[in-house]
């Protein structure tokens, strides 16, 4: 059933916005877990189109290639060892596309409306019954307008640079904090200053500052603001 269908706006829809490192995919994924409900990791979308790019050699300067590749690549999902997997024209390119490369690029096509409307009804597919758990920059804004509930997570940018840190440092990969809190400072300014679809959050949107809040605590907070299920 195609999501733009009467039918599909039925479907219960709690989009999760926010900055990078702010918690989002974290906390979407356990309160989709919670709900028993699907998920959208739409970053993961974008991070694909742009190790797609790569892989073809892409001038990420180009959007007219850009955007054929958006239209071109094979994007799925499988569950593995209680792991979302992605893959990529049929590889799974998972961890590549946890890598700053792959979220620098994702950024960068994501400023370009082309690719962004492309993308728009892949998004809009993974509308199914129960419901679902949507997380991105501008799910509640674009992608979803109608959703009834929605979230919007913040933290202080040195807080995500630290987040982030110890991610990549546990996978082993050498990186260094200041290095990190450039390239979040970098892609908050990229992100919110785009003429397309802008970082921000939906005028009903409930706020959730998740500096210094364990995992928990937040999962709590989000699943306080739905009815009794």
């Amino acid at each position: 059933m195609n999501s733009a269908s009467s039918d599909s706006s039925f479907i219960p829809v709690l989009t999760i916005d926010g900055p990078s490192g702010s918690g989002k995919g974290t906390i979407s994924r356990l309160v989709a877990q919670r709900l028993g409900w699907h998920y959208l990791d739409s970053g993961a979308l974008y991070r694909a189109v742009g190790v797609a790019a790569g892989w073809a050699d892409l001038d990420l300067a180009d959007p007219a290639a850009l955007v054929r590749c958006a239209f071109d690549t094979q994007i799925g999902f499988r569950e593995q060892a209680g792991e979302l997997r992605v893959l990529v024209n049929g590889v799974d390119a998972t961890d590549e596309l946890r890598t700053e490369t792959a979220g620098a690029a994702a950024s960068a096509i994501a400023a370009i409306p082309e690719v962004r409307a492309a993308l728009k009804d892949r998004q809009r597919a993974f509308r199914r019954a129960p419901g679902l758990v949507a997380d991105g920059r501008d799910m509640g804004t674009v992608i979803f307008p109608d959703a009834p509930f929605k979230v919007f997570l913040t933290a202080s940018a040195e807080e995500r640079a630290e987040r982030r840190y110890k991610q990549l440092k546990d996978k082993g990969v050498s990186v260094t904090l200041d290095g990190l809190l450039r390239e979040i400072l970098a892609r908050d300014a990229r992100d919110a200053q785009r003429a397309v679809a802008p970082l921000r959050p939906a005028e009903e949107a409930v706020r959730i500052d998740t500096t210094g809040l364990g995992i928990d605590a937040v999962v709590d907070q989000v699943l306080a603001l739905l009815p009794a299920r």
